[in-house]
Order: C-alpha cells, then sequence, then structure tokens
C-alpha cells in the first residue's frame, strides 16, 4: 500500500496513542480509501464544529468526507481525555472507539441501531 493513501498529523501536545490506525482503517473503509487524521487541538475542534456544524464548542470527533474515495478526521485528544469516565473508557480506547465512529460516518452511516452493530462488530474484531 502507498503510504501516501493515510497520514496521520499531531498539532496537540498529546502523544499519538499506540493504536493500529492503518489496519482500523484498512478494515472499515478498504486499502484504495485515502484518509487525513488529524489530533486536533480544542481550539480547532471548536472552530471546525463552528464552520461546519453551527455548535460553538469543541468536540471528541469529526468526520469530513471529501469525495468517495477520500476524507478527512479530526480526533481532539485533550476532549477525548476528558471523556473517559463518560464513557467508561480508557483512553486509547476511547480514541479507538471513535474513530471507528467516525470512519463510519465517511463511509455513509448516520447514527443509527445499524451505524452501531456496525461499529461493534469492527471494535470486536480490533479488540477495542
Amino acid at each position: 500500500m502507498r503510504e501516501s493513501l493515510f497520514s496521520i498529523t499531531n498539532t496537540t501536545r498529546y502523544k499519538k496513542p499506540k493504536i493500529n490506525f492503518l489496519l482500523i482503517k484498512n478494515e472499515v473503509l478498504g486499502k484504495k480509501y485515502k484518509l487525513s487524521l488529524v489530533f486536533a487541538t480544542s481550539n480547532l475542534s471548536k472552530k471546525l464544529n463552528k464552520d461546519y456544524r453551527n455548535k460553538n464548542y469543541s468536540t471528541n470527533v469529526l468526520s469530513f468526507s471529501l469525495s468517495k474515495t477520500s476524507g478527512e478526521i479530526f480526533l481532539d485528544l485533550k476532549t477525548i481525555k476528558a471523556e473517559e469516565k463518560k464513557f467508561g473508557r480508557k483512553f486509547s480506547n476511547l480514541v479507538a472507539f471513535l474513530f471507528i465512529h467516525g470512519l463510519f460516518h465517511l463511509k455513509g452511516y448516520s447514527h443509527s441501531v445499524t451505524m452501531d452493530i456496525k461499529e461493534a462488530a469492527v471494535r470486536r474484531k480490533m479488540g477495542v
């Protein structure tokens, strides 16, 4: 696989979690899907959420489809860290959980029981 089909950018002070993001991405979207994953600051998360969803707060994950075969996911690690107890998951596990959630939005799913079932199947397979 060409490396240019998947990139990770960290704009935060947090270390990149030890998660095989590429393996998970390929499981959900396939090897040919071009994905940019950005670990975003809360300020960037809030700005994107305001600009694209008209919500004036930072959020844990945002997904943006650029085409049928490419997209971007922004994960706000500070917000995710603050939500560990809310979700009952450890930080790294919650990051993987939300990454999978973002991938399914890129695949075209909206929040639904079907989306939940498909996410759960991938989480089981990936040990998340």
